[in-house]
């Protein structure tokens, strides 16, 4: 009998501890589903304020599903459901390049520059690809003539030729006027080395391609190896064909012509670059460049915000007429473009610091729930995920490409993963801000002897889970 009842004993422990621990395992996945849930966001006219929990992954948002904006008065978004019309076009017949050689780079080009979003992505996506194009197409005339750089009236044609083919794939034909680009940038302008034999007897073209064949996207705009390889190549060059006085001139005043110079220089190193790269490392070297270029500018048109200062200028707590100025405000130029989530910091401040100056001395970003998405352009519409989403969309700060398919046409990729306050300068002075870290040494890892109570764990919540979870098994068995 005793032995019956220490039978059934043993069962009911058995029993309760898997009760508990089938409990504890459905908590934990209704948890898991619940955090992997996305966040609606609701369509109003204010700023969207950050999300208290959720996370966030980088989604498409693709024009097919962005309709027009709210307001009837203003026109349809850039981002509207498009596709491209392609047709065979008219080329000069005068330029010696054969452009099927780089037929990949053009339909890229075409495709980041596509007619119905150059404007909003120029500055992040379509004119770093275009510059990217004519110095791989430099390269490409190299190998058959000698010259890094075209003459004038070959330039002409062959830009001519570029801009043709890139509009009968989809492009916009107004590019070079969106990125400022003209013939003259394929001529090498005021360099005076232009051909493969003289850059190749004066530039160190071993380190030079040691530097660049590849750029590491995650290093390369904090701590530069290709950039300085390049800078200090087009300062050889530009100076190659002047005497003493004339190069201790150009380098000790620092004059217009001299960095003009070596500006035109560096094309003139792109060029030969290209040359030695494939098409492919190529375009990635030059698209990670521009993106430490673009990135540590603003690209937003901020004009003064009078009346944004004269509303918030002495206010202390929430105040309507402050946070309807400063959206009003906001409102005006998440119109201009898309810009990169490193962009948005960088406009946050500067905006700020302008704010500052006029006498608002309050964090009014946080005041009025500004976001750093609400300095871009915004998106409306049902997303991939099944919610209604109406927030700025940054661009990463990595190169992205626009991607197009049959289905929804034109698309690209929204960092979500940013969804933070935007930034209030700590004075008026600071109109940027640098995004790369200092240097640092990692601390010695602890030893036994300075770990301390074992019994707790000063980490994250995951490492701590694991013990417990161990600890409900391991308890389970025994009973």
């Amino acid at each position: 009998m005793d032995c019956l009842k220490a039978v059934t004993r043993l069962t009911g422990y058995l029993c309760h501890h898997f009760l508990l621990f089938a409990i504890w395992i459905y908590s934990s996945q209704e948890l898991l589903h619940a955090m992997a849930e996305p966040i609606q966001v609701s369509s109003k006219s204010e700023l969207a304020s950050p999300p208290s929990t959720g996370l966030f992954i980088p989604i498409e948002i693709s024009p097919a599903v962005i309709p027009h904006y709210p307001d009837p008065v203003e026109p349809f978004s850039p981002m509207y459901p498009s596709f491209p019309t392609t047709y065979e076009p008219v080329l000069t017949g005068k330029c010696p390049v054969n452009f099927s050689s780089i037929s990949i780079i053009m339909d890229k080009t075409a495709l980041d520059c596509s007619a119905p979003l150059a404007l909003v992505v120029g500055n992040v996506i379509c004119c770093p690809q275009f510059h990217s194009l004519l110095h791989i197409f430099q390269g490409q005339y190299s190998t058959i003539s000698n010259k890094l750089v075209l003459q004038n009236s070959v330039a002409n044609d062959c830009f001519a030729d570029i801009t043709s083919i890139l509009a009968s794939r989809g492009g916009n034909s107004t590019v070079p006027s969106i990125c400022s680009v003209n013939s003259l940038n394929l001529t090498g302008g005021s360099c005076p080395v232009k051909d493969v034999s003289t850059f190749e007897k004066t530039v160190n073209t071993t380190k030079l391609l040691e530097a660049c064949s590849t750029v590491d996207p995650l290093k390369e705009c904090c701590r530069p190896i290709c950039q300085p390889a390049i800078t200090e190549a087009a300062v050889k060059i530009s100076i190659e064909q002047l005497d003493v006085d004339e190069s201790q001139n150009m380098l000790g005043k620092s004059n217009s012509s001299g960095l003009d110079a070596i500006n035109d220089c560096k094309g003139v190193v792109y060029s030969w670059l290209s040359r030695k790269l494939s098409y492919n490392a190529a375009n990635t070297a030059f698209r990670i460049l521009s993106a430490c270029k673009v990135n540590k500018v603003c690209p937003l048109d901020l004009k003064q915000p009078k009346e944004v200062t004269e509303a918030c200028r002495n206010v202390g707590a929430p105040s309507p007429s402050c946070c309807s100025s400063l959206n009003t405000y906001i409102a005006g130029i998440q119109g201009q473009m898309l810009i990169t989530n490193r962009q948005a910091i960088v406009c946050a401040t500067m905006f700020g610091s302008m704010l500052q100056k006029g006498g608002v001395m309050t964090d009014i970003y946080e005041l009025c729930d500004v976001d750093l998405k609400d300095f871009s352009l915004q998106a409306y519409g049902q997303q991939a995920f099944g919610f209604n989403l109406t927030a700025g969309c940054l661009l990463r700060s990595l190169p992205a490409d626009v991607v197009f398919d049959n289905l929804t046409g034109f698309s690209f990729t929204c960092d979500l993963s940013d969804n933070i306050a935007a930034p209030w300068p700590f004075s008026s002075s600071m109109t940027s801000l640098s995004l790369c870290a200092p240097e640092m040494s990692l601390p010695a890892l602890p030893t036994s002897e300075t770990l301390g109570n074992h019994g707790f764990l000063s980490g994250s919540g995951l490492e701590f889970l694991i013990p417990i979870f161990s600890f409900l098994v391991f308890s389970t068995i025994l009973y």
